[in-house]
């Protein structure tokens, strides 16, 4: 059965009553039993509710999240059967748009049209229609496409703490999806602040690539209900693009963590005894239910970037431990780049990716990064020593690598297109192989000439400064 809009009363007969309300928490006798995920609504006579039953108690009771606000809620509230689980439109002209975890518009705009509708809650495609992650995907980033190459159809993680810049990259990532590869990108913003989500609207406005860009926000301020939804109903959005257009489709949240905390509060609120750290028994499951379905099929490929927060820059965290397990690449970011003044702070040594390896990237592209993070390896060992003693004590060779790694370090910088307004600076986009070059002439020594001012912030060391 079809769900209706959220705000519609069904007219049938009630299925339940409301008797406690613990915040966004109902336990609702009802005459007959809903199943799981069942989407309900009720009416205070000014507002409704959409429900989603979470619990059987036994065989009269049930517990359901609401996934609006609370306020105004109340016992003794009739409870109507929507008949499905939370479903959304969908149309082609989703691109463009800045909806809400049902689909709604939060741009002002007309509400999409057409009546075609999916549930938010989906099995993965099937095993006969997927195609494997494989290949690069470029992304125009120097240090990004060089040590940690995106895998098209894959599925990459940028972990760091507040500040060091996951959501500026994203963005980046979303205009280089667009002007590399004529793709679609559907962002996912779980738990954002107000004010992160209205700059971000604007700014992909201003980098013209919002046509291209579909927008689904569950802010900070909203039920736990919607942060822990709102990233299945936009990757809904991302599965109907791929299946739709046939084209490259990004998919990116920001960030992952926070539907990890959603999950932990409802769990909570439903009374579960906690786990490891105090995040909830069911952790491991619901992650693997969000992350199994980003995948590509035979009509389309799906790549995935999902912002980690690590909480305390702690990469032990149980919560970025169960994220990390389904992903192909890892991007860490680092406070100590950021503090160098290093961006993109990906730092070069502790970021990986599936790809790394001779076979799949060819000879060229693997001599290169592990030449470029031989002598940044080289130069982190060495820090400690020059600073006490000066470069000066260290033999010719090492002294040669520490400089060269230096400008390496320098050159893997790059202004960025969604920050040139703020910055000053033109935003560059690096092909990989202009920076396979770059990489083995700074290898070779053929710069060692250059000031390391020279070689930071720049694109191509071929091009003029932007």
């Amino acid at each position: 059965m079809e769900q209706l809009p959220a705000n519609h009363i069904v007219d049938t007969e009630p299925i339940g009553t409301v008797v406690e309300v613990h915040g966004p928490v109902v336990l609702i006798h009802c005459d007959r039993l809903p199943p799981l995920r069942q989407a309900l609504i009720a009416h205070n006579g000014e507002r409704s509710y959409t429900f989603e039953v979470y619990q059987h108690l036994d065989r009269e009771n049930i517990r359901a999240i609401t996934l609006e606000e609370p306020a105004g809620l109340r016992r003794g509230m009739r409870v109507h059967d929507r008949g499905a689980p939370l479903s959304i439109p969908v149309s082609p002209q989703c691109l463009g748009r800045l909806l809400d975890a049902f689909g709604a518009p939060l741009d002002d705009g007309p509400p999409l049209s057409g009546n075609e509708r999916r549930p938010i809650h989906a099995h993965p495609a099937p095993f006969h229609e997927t195609t494997a992650a494989s290949g690069i995907l470029e992304t125009g980033i120097k240090v990004i496409d060089l040590l940690s190459p995106f895998v098209r159809g894959g599925k990459t993680g940028l972990f760091g703490g507040a500040g060091v810049g996951k959501t500026v990259l994203i963005m980046e990532f979303m205009h280089a999806i667009v002007a590399l590869h004529r793709g679609v990108s559907v962002f996912a913003g779980v738990g954002e602040r107000i004010r992160e989500g209205h700059e971000l609207w604007h700014e992909m406005r201003d980098a013209g690539v919002m046509p291209h860009t579909l927008i689904v926000l569950g802010q900070m301020d909203e039920s736990p209900g919607i942060r822990f939804r709102v990233g299945l109903a936009a990757l809904t959005y991302a599965e109907y693009l791929r299946d739709s257009l046939g084209t490259e489709v990004l998919f990116l949240m920001d960030n992952v963590f926070r539907f990890a905390q959603a999950g932990s509060e409802i769990s909570g609120l439903l009374g579960r005894i906690p786990a490891t750290v105090g995040y909830q028994p069911t952790l491991m499951s619901e992650v693997a239910e969000l992350e199994d379905r980003i995948i590509s099929t035979r009509s389309g490929a799906l790549t995935s970037v999902q912002a980690v927060y690590v909480p305390a820059d702690d990469m032990s965290d149980p919560a970025v431990n169960a994220i990390l397990g389904h992903l192909d690449s890892m991007v860490i970011l680092s406070r100590s780049q950021a503090s160098k003044g290093i961006y993109p702070a990906v730092d070069p040594l502790q970021s990986t990716t599936s790809l790394m390896d001779r076979r799949v990237l060819g000879d060229r592209h693997y001599a290169a990064a592990e030449g470029v993070r031989e002598h940044l390896a080289r130069y982190r060992e060495l820090e400690d020593m020059i600073a006490m003693l000066g470069i000066q004590e260290l033999s010719e060779h090492d002294r040669r690598m520490v400089l060269r790694a230096r400008k390496l370090q320098r050159y893997l910088t790059q202004p960025f297109h969604v920050t040139a307004e703020h910055a000053g600076m033109k935003g560059v986009s690096v092909p990989l192989e202009e920076t396979l070059s770059d990489c083995e002439r700074f290898l070779k020594g053929e710069y060692d000439e250059l000031s390391e001012d020279e070689c930071y912030m720049r694109g191509a060391m071929g091009r003029p400064r932007p």
